[in-house]
């Protein structure tokens, strides 16, 4: 008697949620039941067709063909469980552009896989048991009726995973406006899963939504102001008609016509406060506020507590340093795909550059960066916001510092550097990107072995431990910087600004609260952290309202006393009197009235706060919008087209 064989069809369909539950156990908050039902839904035409690919030829052939797609799923599970875990975000084909980031540090990606082996073993389980189980499982070559009849209920499928789409469909980031309207990977791999998200992009690259604009924009008409009031705004003398009716781009009508109505931000009492004096901003690597202690760190910890302290400001993760960097020196949100294709090009013309806006107010400009000098282009997207003299490993700098340790020490470079614009007779702006504060975060790290000694005695984890101990090399990076400062007669007449690129990802939640003054969850109170904001003779002055990464250039823009106009640039001067707001790579987001979690679609107001389902609404809107005209600015050199340059 022959004996029954399990349906290759059922092992496909077990397998693929058995993945699912195993990366959303171990890389995502909760499985959300009413989404999860439509990944199970998704799952069926899914394993119906790879069902019938390995039914259609002889059975060893497609036992070969069997183990190709159970592997290679596997592997793409693999691949996205790894990238999250070491990265903090979700793998998108679009982060394949920035694929050198992962290549430079293999030896990470290594550990961070030998870290987390187990989960690894459990995702290639199904992988294993396709052999064990081999004789068990059915790969005869089915006749044509069978693959008929298959192929009908693949149909069937596709249409009822269709149908369930329309299901809320007009709700904020419903799966229907995920498939058809928005684009949003990060969110769409926490609702439907790996698989179903990973499908979708590949769909959206061969055949590209039909974006309507207006669709995707949502503009507010203009507030009359009253004669009588002599209020001054942040913007510049721009005829927006006159743009429009010379251009039949239908994107830049719609962008003119959005930032025509954009109010801008009115200047304020601190308009100007800095004008003149010098400037010194820093990218963090990693830097984050339970870094911060009064006897560990207490230069960072005196500069986060005097001058403009900011009580609620966060540095979201969307990939890594370039797009946390990208958002301090641009002011709008980045996209993953031109991140890579237009920002790392060094091609767009950025007229508010921290080096382009200095260079033009008679400033000596200078850029430092203590590795790699063009990683990921640093050395393009740096000359196209003004930098000229950029230096990092080796094209200069290895002459002065170690290059060849890992992370490189930031007091090395400051030591190194500040001869160059100390001695300067002219006001000077000076950008660091720092790196000393880099994963991994063991005893192996070159600067937590160097402060090892003294963390010794925290009771944290030994990961914890380790990243604060890469913190205090910052920490005395930025005393020696004071001191040298004061040195030479300049610390009262300059300015430094600080934000951290992300926080530690190489870092779990579990982890990250150990040394927590309160619980973080992970998708917005992990990203919560300082802005540094400090000069020598100003007041302390604490601010409440909320802000991130892309309200530093405009707040700073504004400090000193420097002519822009704040419509163009999507995020706000943190001290002007506009509603803060920061936005998260899931579109998750966080205003002075409360946080809004995408997935679940939950606000959660502040105390004192009674929010309607209009606000949340109106704000998804303004957020997507944001989102979407910082993309259009790149993808159109829209600064260049407005400027004339």
């Amino acid at each position: 008697m022959k004996q029954k064989k399990l349906s290759n069809l059922f092992f496909y369909y077990i397998m693929f949620i058995y993945l699912e539950l195993v990366f959303r156990i171990f890389c995502t908050e909760k499985v959300l039941p009413f989404t999860f039902l439509n990944t199970l839904i998704y799952l069926i035409p899914v394993s119906l067709i790879f069902s019938i690919i390995t039914s259609c030829f002889k059975e060893k052939v497609n036992y070969i063909l069997s183990k190709i797609i159970i592997f290679t799923t596997t592997f793409l599970y693999g691949v996205c469980l790894v990238f999250k875990l070491k990265f903090g975000v979700f793998f998108s084909i679009n982060s394949m552009g920035l694929a050198d980031q992962l290549n430079s540090f293999l030896g990470d990606t290594f550990k961070t896989i030998g870290s987390n082996i187990i989960q690894i073993i459990l995702l290639f389980i199904p992988f294993i048991l396709s052999f064990v189980l081999k004789k068990y499982i059915d790969f005869d070559k089915k006749d044509y009726k069978k693959l008929i009849i298959c192929f009908s209920a693949t149909l069937l499928s596709i249409a009822l995973f269709i149908s369930s789409l329309f299901i809320n469909k007009d709700k904020d980031y419903s799966l229907y406006n995920l498939y058809y309207k928005t684009s949003n990977h990060s969110l769409t791999v926490e609702k439907l899963g790996v698989l179903p998200s990973t499908m979708l992009e590949l769909r959206k690259k061969i055949i590209p939504l039909k974006e309507n604009i207006t669709d995707n924009i949502y503009i507010e008409e203009k507030s009359e102001i009253p004669k009588e009031e002599q209020i001054k705004y942040n913007n510049l003398d721009i005829d927006f008609d006159e743009l429009t009716n010379n251009t039949k781009d239908k994107t830049l009508q719609t962008m003119n016509e959005y930032f025509k109505n954009e109010e801008g931000t009115k200047q304020n009492i601190y308009t100007g406060l800095y004008k003149g004096k010098n400037l010194i901003v820093f990218m963090a690597e990693s830097f984050n506020s339970v870094a911060v202690s009064e006897e560990l760190t207490p230069t960072l910890y005196k500069l986060s507590h005097e001058g403009f302290v900011f009580d609620n400001f966060y540095s979201p993760v969307i990939l890594s340093t370039i797009g946390g960097e990208f958002q301090e020196l641009t002011g709008l949100y980045p996209n993953l795909g031109l991140l890579s294709s237009v920002w790392r090009k060094g091609t767009n013309y950025y007229p508010y550059g921290f080096g382009n806006v200095f260079n033009n107010e008679g400033y000596k400009t200078f850029a430092y960066h203590n590795n790699q000098y063009n990683f990921q282009s640093r050395d393009k997207y740096l000359k196209s916001i003004g930098f000229n003299n950029y230096k990092g490993c080796w094209n200069g700098l290895e002459k002065k510092i170690n290059c060849n340790i890992w992370p490189e020490s930031d007091i090395e470079m400051i030591k190194a550097t500040t001869e160059d614009y100390l001695n300067s007779e002219e006001p000077f702006m000076t950008y660091y990107v720092t790196v000393s504060g880099h994963m991994s975060y063991n005893w192996g790290n070159a600067m937590s072995a160097k402060n090892k000694e003294a963390v010794k005695d925290l009771p944290y984890s030994e990961p914890i431990k380790a990243y604060i101990a890469t913190q205090i090399e910052l920490d005395q990076a930025l005393a020696l910087l004071i001191n040298k400062l004061e040195t030479a007669g300049k610390l009262d007449d300059t300015v430094i600004a600080l934000v951290g690129d992300h926080y530690p990802y190489d870092l779990t939640v579990d982890q990250i609260n150990e040394a927590s003054t309160y619980e973080r969850d992970s998708i917005i109170e992990i990203n919560r952290s300082n802005f540094i904001l400090w000069n020598n003779n100003t007041e302390t002055t604490n601010i409440s309202k909320v802000g991130s990464q892309i309200d530093v250039l405009p707040t700073l823009l504004n400090l000193f006393g420097i002519e822009y106009d704040s419509r163009l640039i999507i995020g706000k001067d943190i001290l002007s009197d506009t509603e803060g707001l920061a936005i998260f790579s899931n579109n998750s987001w966080v205003t002075d009235k409360g946080k809004y979690y995408s997935s679940s679609n939950k606000f959660v107001p502040n105390d004192g706060y009674t929010i309607d389902e209009e606000y949340i609404t109106n704000m998804n809107k303004i957020v997507g919008t944001k989102i979407n005209m910082s993309k259009y600015i790149l993808e159109k050199n829209y600064y260049k087209y407005v400027f004339q340059k």
